[in-house]
């Protein structure tokens, strides 16, 4: 696992009305410092939104709580004992799981499946309309060895 990238299994509370998943809670490690906010996104099958990386200090952590993507993270800081290293994580409705991504890694996802999916943000800064904190490279880069075509696991 690429240096400062975590997971964590969420529970899944079911009954015969649905169920309910806790996304986020300040006694959980996987969140050291907490949100300064939250959003979520929709994207539609195959749609890939990738790649960025912030500057400043932010870590990001998604949750797809519905519909599957594919989130890749891709490390290249100059300092990190994994530089050089690709992490993948099949994420959604068939595997309810929260990831912390290190904003200086390269990161972003693509919807695999046949259905929409929503990701869920809760990133440590604040976005700023004026001085937004982001790089970005296009999805299909060469400078980053991830092949988005790749079947999920």
């Amino acid at each position: 696992m690429i240096e400062g990238v975590e997971t964590r299994e969420l529970g899944v509370n079911t009954d015969e009305r649905g169920h309910l998943v806790e996304i986020f809670r300040d006694d959980w490690d996987l969140y050291d410092s907490g949100p300064a906010m939250s959003y979520y996104s929709l994207s539609y099958p195959g749609v890939v939104r990738a790649w960025h990386r912030h500057t400043r200090g932010q870590v990001d952590h998604f949750i797809c709580p519905s519909g599957r993507i594919k989130v890749g993270v891709y490390d290249d800081r100059d300092s990190s004992p994994t530089q050089g290293e690709v992490n993948k994580f099949v994420i959604g409705e068939h595997n309810q799981t929260a990831i912390r991504i290190p904003g200086e890694c390269w990161h972003g996802f693509k919807v695999v499946g046949n259905e929409q999916a929503i990701l869920i943000n809760f990133p440590t800064n604040l976005y700023d309309y004026d001085d937004p904190d982001e790089e970005r490279l296009p999805p299909h880069t060469d400078e980053i060895p991830m092949d988005w075509e790749d079947q999920p696991h």
